[in-house]
């Protein structure tokens, strides 16, 4: 069953004093995509005009870069789009290559291609062989999307959610000692054990509405969300936070290899640190 989204995402920054010109560059906007349709997206950006552009990045992002050279004490980003979601192609539906098959075609993988750069540990994405060799325990003896499924599930019985309890430069290794983190931390440690095991793995960015049984018109307000995608003959993806299907509720606006290729705002400025920085998300289901 197909759901069609509405998605606002505000992020408001304020200064204590003048910025003299700043560049930014925005992940905001949702993929289009199999099982994915962005009917309509927009990134609006003020105050005052600002110099702006889009480029596709490196894993195929769409990337809203813009420039404020006129001086300026706020920043405010409103990013909106409508986007028709549809379930996912699941392992069980759509089937899974098996060990031999994925293996062999990591080895063929080109140094520097982009399956290749999922195979590798980032700084974010790095655990100690102890985590790993826990984690991964008997994992090697069971078919790859079964292995997939018990490590997002080892995942989230080891990190609780709990908001506040990391920072975005926070790696799997940090998380994983605390035993608490936010979906950022539980998809980078997923990330790092489906590597581990031997799967080429991607970090995915975007949005959730959590009411399974929303209502057209019904609204929820959050942050971004964050899952998790393997390769077996094809990218299947994760929510080790959610612990459901990734389908008719999850938006992708991004993909890499870590957060630090999919921020939904970065970027440098002339001027003093930020008093504040808000970040409101509304996702509502339309249809």
């Amino acid at each position: 069953m197909s759901w069609e989204l509405g998605i606002e995402h505000v992020t408001r920054v304020t200064y204590p004093g003048p910025v003299l010109a700043s560049f930014n560059e925005a992940r905001m906007t949702p993929a289009t995509l199999p099982g994915q349709e962005t009917l309509k997206a927009e990134v609006a950006v003020g105050p005052g005009a600002a110099s702006v552009r889009t480029y596709r990045d490196r894993w195929s992002t769409r990337v809203t870069a813009f420039d404020l050279t006129s001086s300026h004490d706020e920043l405010t980003i409103r990013a909106t789009a409508t986007v028709r979601t549809s379930p996912a192609r699941l392992p069980g539906k759509g089937g899974a290559d098996g060990w031999d098959t994925v293996r062999g075609t990591v080895r063929r993988a080109a140094t520097g291609s982009r399956l290749m750069e999922c195979c590798l540990p980032t700084r974010l994405t790095a655990l100690d062989p102890r985590a790993r060799k826990s984690a991964l325990s008997g994992v090697g003896k069971m078919p790859p999307s079964v292995a997939a499924e018990t490590i997002a599930d080892r995942v989230r019985e080891r990190v609780a959610f709990m908001p506040g309890a990391t920072g975005v430069g926070t790696g799997a290794q940090e998380a994983w000692d605390k035993g608490q983190g936010v979906c950022q931390d539980m998809a980078h440690a997923t990330v790092a054990l489906l590597r581990a095991a031997g799967l080429p793995a991607r970090y995915v960015s975007g949005y959730l509405h959590p009411d399974a049984n929303a209502e057209p018109g019904q609204a929820a307000f959050g942050q971004s969300h964050a899952w998790a995608e393997y390769w077996a003959g094809d990218w299947f993806p994760l929510d080790p936070t959610a612990g459901v299907p990734v389908a008719e509720r999850h938006v992708v606006v991004a993909r890499g290899r870590d957060y630090a290729d999919v921020p939904p705002l970065k970027g440098y400025y002339q001027g003093p640190p930020p008093d504040s920085t808000n970040v409101t998300v509304r996702v509502t289901r339309l249809a």
